[in-house]
């Protein structure tokens, strides 16, 4: 029995740091979803947020020799949970010149499910407090 519990525990924390971490709270998006948007996130995000939504610059807040911010991490060590899910949906879709950045645009190149696959792939590396702090500040509101 023990040996099964501790395969078990196993298990879930090599599931965890594939797909985030075990949360403890409900969440807007189903583990499929995050399970999903890890392939997209590979292919198209990883590049410039890292793997797992760290970045892939240190530090991210300090603008680099061309001027520019580099692209924040995901996760949520930065400011990505400051911001509401149409703001993020948006950002994705649209890229980041609207808002002064350069990230490019995906709305040509993800559909709808998509850009909430990829944007509940790295909400899932948010910790429970994080998440409930995004929520409590409006972020499935309007």
């Amino acid at each position: 029995m023990k040996i099964l519990l501790m395969t078990l525990a196993l298990a879930a924390s090599v599931i965890a740091a594939d797909y985030g971490h075990m949360s403890t709270i409900e969440r807007w998006y189903t583990p499929e979803m995050a399970k999903n948007g890890q392939k997209v996130y590979a292919k198209s995000c990883a590049s410039c947020h890292g793997l797992k939504g760290e970045g892939s610059v240190s530090p991210w807040n300090i603008k680099m020799a061309n001027g520019r911010y580099p692209p924040p991490p995901l996760n949520d060590d930065a400011h990505a949970w400051h911001h509401p899910l149409d703001a993020l949906r948006f950002i994705v879709m649209n890229g980041g010149k609207p808002t002064g950045g350069v990230m490019p645009a995906f709305k040509n190149t993800f559909n709808e499910d998509q850009v909430d696959e990829v944007i509940a792939y790295f909400q899932d590396f948010w910790s429970d407090p994080v998440y409930e702090e995004w929520i409590r500040r409006g972020g499935l509101k309007p």
